[in-house]
This record gives structure tokens, C-alpha cells and sequence, in this order.
């Protein structure tokens, strides 16, 4: 089922996530739902805030095609689509700087820095604890929705100069959806 993506201006993105105790049926379908409501929007990933919801749950499935040659061999081993429930980065190296997005801030994109590398460990759909490395544009997908379930936005993460470019696309948008900036 799709379902709604709350966006920039709605309460519950700021909201920090509480963690899964156990992986039941119910938050199995939830990531499924989630799934198939990030393919509909054409995104990358979801963080359980998108979609009304604060258990600590996001899902990722990064396409074909979309990271660089290396950094997709280094992660070919990784399974996609990604079911992270209660996921944190406990490693991360390097950095690296390129476009983001995010279904909940349609129109707005922004160049960020971020670890080029970085460690998640989590509960799979099996509730068996799991841990990757991923980088490149995974690495960079794993940030971002775990940044969602600590209730950080990436434009948090924007410089200054960036985020002022953006100012009244945010202010529009934050507006148009109850005002929590």
C-alpha cells in the first residue's frame, strides 16, 4: 500500500524514532508498504518519520546504475532493497560531497558532506542482528535515513549559504504543511 509522505513543515519529521523490540508481522508490512511507496515517489530510501510512523525503521534500494563503478563493486554484496530496523553507524571514514535529495522537500536539492564510508548495524526482517559497509552512494543513503530517524533533516546539514539559496522554497513549503521548520 502507498502511503502518505509527510514533508518539511509536518511535526513528525523533527520527531526522534524509538527503537524496534522486536521485529513483529506488523512493522514487516510496514517496511513493505514503505518499499513500495519510496518506488512510487521515486526515491532512494524512507525513514519511517516520511511516512507518520517513529519506530526506528528505514528502508533503502539504491538502483542500478546510480553509483560509480568501484563503489558499486565494493557494495554488490549488499542486498537490495534494505530493511534497517533500530540501524546506527557505528564507523564511518573519509568524506565526500555531492547532491541530495529528499521525498519530504520536493523542488529542493543541495550539495552536502558526508563520510565516504560508513559501518550500520541493525535488525534485519528476521530480527537477526546484521552489520555492512557501505560507500558511495549507499554510504551516503544510510546517513541520510538514519539522520530522519534522529530528527534531522539534511538541509540541517547544508552550509549556511546553501540553505539561505532555499530559504523561500522552504518557507513556502514549511508553510504549506503546519510550520515546524
Amino acid at each position: 500500500m502507498v502511503l502518505k509522505v509527510y514533508r518539511y513543515g509536518e511535526k513528525v519529521l523533527r520527531e526522534k524514532s524509538a527503537p524496534v523490540a522486536c521485529v513483529t508481522d506488523e512493522l514487516r508490512r510496514l517496511a513493505d508498504d514503505m518499499i513500495e511507496t519510496m518506488h512510487a515517489a521515486k526515491g532512494v530510501g524512507l525513514a519511517a518519520e516520511q511516512v507518520g510512523r517513529l519506530e526506528r525503521l528505514c528502508v533503502i534500494d539504491i538502483p542500478d546504475g546510480c553509483e560509480d563503478e568501484a563503489d558499486a563493486l565494493f557494495n554488490a554484496p549488499i542486498p537490495m532493497p534494505l530493511k534497517l530496523f533500530n540501524p546506527a553507524i557505528i564507523a564511518q571514514e573519509g568524506s565526500q560531497k555531492d547532491k541530495e535529495g529528499c521525498l519530504s522537500f520536493p523542488d529542493v536539492g543541495g550539495s552536502l558532506v558526508r563520510a565516504a564510508q560508513v559501518t550500520c548495524q541493525y535488525l534485519d526482517a528476521d530480527n537477526r542482528p546484521q552489520m555492512i559497509t557501505a560507500r558511495g552512494f549507499l554510504a551516503r543513503a544510510l546517513q541520510h535515513e538514519i539522520d530522519h530517524l534522529d530528527g534531522i533533516l539534511y538541509i540541517d546539514r547544508m552550509t549556511a549559504v546553501e540553505r539561505l539559496s532555499y530559504a523561500p522554497k522552504l518557507k513556502k513549503l514549511a508553510k504549506a504543511n503546519g510550520g515546524v521548520r
